[in-house]
């Protein structure tokens, strides 16, 4: 059993952060069809953007890796806050947080 108390999530203040919740009605197959998806959203929002972090529970694994500090068995959030802390602004989950996407504008 995982002792939660040496390794607490803490909840990230998404303000300021655009939250889009994705249910296909069909379902999504795998991690590339729900980047796919996902970037779409992001097509939609900015003129160019970039992916700065992600997370694919289904492989439970996230990106970049090793953001989280409590990965041996703990839930994996490192990904949320190195998106946030990297300039995203889009936060796209789909099927409650089977695939989670962190996006940022790009600005010239």
């Amino acid at each position: 059993m995982i002792d939660n108390r040496s390794c607490p999530i803490n909840s990230p203040d998404l303000s300021g952060v655009e939250v889009v919740r994705l249910h296909p009605g069909s379902g999504v197959r795998d991690y590339q069809q729900a980047v796919q998806l996902a970037r779409g959203e992001a097509e939609g929002r900015f003129a160019e953007y970039m992916l700065v972090s992600w997370y694919d529970r289904d492989r439970d694994f996230e990106s970049p890796p090793h953001t989280s500090e409590c990965s041996a068995g703990g839930a994996k959030d490192g990904y949320v806050h190195y998106g946030l802390n990297h300039g995203a602004t889009l936060k796209v989950d789909i099927e409650e947080g089977r695939f989670v996407f962190f996006f940022a504008p790009v600005e010239w």
